[in-house]
C-alpha cells in the first residue's frame, strides 16, 4: 500500500511540473573571430632539441625569430599518446589518441574536424583539404566510426599524383598547397604535412635530417608570406605550425634515427601559432597537447567536435 502511495504521488508530481512552461536560458553568444581559414602545417618527426629546443635556432631561423615574433610559441606541447606518424596525426585531427597502424592501412576510430566542419557547415568538399607528402596519410580523410564512414570526406592529395601511394617530395607538397589556395576559394579548412626530416632521419642520414629540418622552415616562412599576399587569405588566415611526434634523444635506443616510445624525445613536440585573433611575441611554457588542436580550431570557425577531447587554447588569444 505505501508503495502504490508513492507511485502516486511521484506520477502526480511528473504531472504537475510537465504542466509547468520552463524557459530555456538563453545560450551563451558565439564569440566572433577574425579567423576564417585555418592552416595546420605539421613539419613531420624533428626533435625539439634540433627546432625549438635550441634558443640559437640555427635549423629553425624564419621560425625562431621573425614567425615567433608573428605569433604565440607553445614550448611545453606533448604527444601524449602513441608517437608515430598516423597516430600523431589522428590525434591533431580527431581529438583522440588512438593506437592505429602506421601503415595506412586502417582508418581512424573517430570522425575528423574536416568531416565535423564539413557536415556542420554544409559545404563542399573542396572546402577542406588534407595535402601530405606521405601517401599513408589518405587515411585521415576518412574514418570507420559508424554513420561517418565514406560521408563528409575532405578532398586529399597524398603522395605521388595525390593518388595515396608512396611518398611525395615536399617541394611537390608545397607546390599543390599553393596551388590549392591561389583558386577563388580557398579552402577554409586545411592540413599540410611535410615528411622530409623524418624520412631522412630514419635513413640515418643526419647532415640530410638537419638540412631538411632548414628546408621546412624555409617553406613555412614562405607559406606565411604567400598568406599575406593573398587578399583573400591575408588577416583572416591562421597558421599553426606544429609535429606529429619527436624522436629519441641522444642515448637513448638509437637516439634521432627512431621515435615510437613514450620518451621526452619523442612526446617533446612544439606548436606555433599566428593568426589575426593571437597575440603575438609570445611564449608559454604551460602544458598543452595535440588534442587540444582541433578543439581550438573548432571554437575558432563555429562547428562541434562531440568526440573530440582535449581543450581550448585560451592562452593563444588577443
Amino acid at each position: 500500500m505505501t508503495k502504490l502511495l508513492l507511485s502516486a504521488v511521484i506520477a502526480i508530481g511528473v504531472l504537475v511540473t510537465s504542466s509547468f512552461d520552463f524557459k530555456k536560458s538563453p545560450d551563451t553568444p558565439a564569440k566572433k573571430y577574425t579567423t576564417e581559414y585555418v592552416i595546420v602545417l605539421i613539419i613531420d618527426g624533428p626533435r625539439f632539441t634540433e627546432t625549438f629546443g635550441d634558443t640559437t635556432y640555427k635549423y629553425i631561423p624564419h621560425l625562431g625569430n621573425e614567425l615567433k615574433r608573428e605569433g604565440v610559441l607553445l614550448s611545453n606541447f606533448r604527444n601524449n599518446g602513441p608517437t608515430f606518424t598516423i597516430s600523431g596525426h589522428t590525434a591533431i585531427i580527431t581529438g583522440r589518441y588512438q593506437r592505429i597502424s602506421n601503415s595506412g592501412k586502417k582508418l581512424p576510430k573517430y570522425p575528423s574536424m574536416f568531416q565535423y566542419y564539413l557536415k556542420e557547415k554544409n559545404v563542399p568538399k573542396s572546402d577542406a583539404w588534407v595535402i601530405s607528402s606521405k601517401g599513408k596519410l589518405e587515411v585521415l580523410g576518412n574514418t570507420n566510426y559508424k554513420k561517418w564512414w565514406n560521408v563528409y570526406k575532405p578532398c586529399t592529395y597524398c603522395g605521388p599524383n595525390g593518388n595515396s601511394s608512396d611518398y611525395a617530395g615536399d617541394q611537390e607538397t608545397f607546390d599543390k598547397v599553393k596551388e590549392v589556395l591561389s583558386t577563388d576559394k580557398p579552402p577554409h579548412l586545411m592540413l599540410v604535412n611535410l615528411l622530409a626530416a623524418d624520412a631522412y632521419a630514419h635513413s640515418k642520414e643526419w647532415e640530410k635530417y638537419l638540412s631538411s629540418i632548414q628546408k621546412c622552415d624555409d617553406y613555412a616562412f614562405q607559406l606565411w608570406n604567400f598568406i599575406q599576399s593573398n587578399n583573400k587569405l591575408k588577416n583572416k588566415t591562421t597558421l599553426l605550425i606544429t609535429n606529429d611526434h619527436g624522436r629519441h634523444l641522444d642515448g637513448h635506443k638509437d637516439g634521432y634515427i627512431s621515435h615510437g616510445d613514450g620518451c621526452e624525445g619523442c612526446r617533446h613536440i612544439s606548436l606555433l601559432a599566428m593568426g589575426p585573433d593571437f597575440k603575438k611575441n609570445v611564449e608559454y611554457k604551460t602544458a598543452s597537447e595535440q588534442l587540444d588542436i582541433s578543439k581550438t580550431i573548432s571554437e575558432m570557425l563555429h562547428f562541434q567536435m562531440p568526440t573530440g577531447k582535449g581543450r581550448v587554447l585560451t592562452e593563444l588569444f588577443q
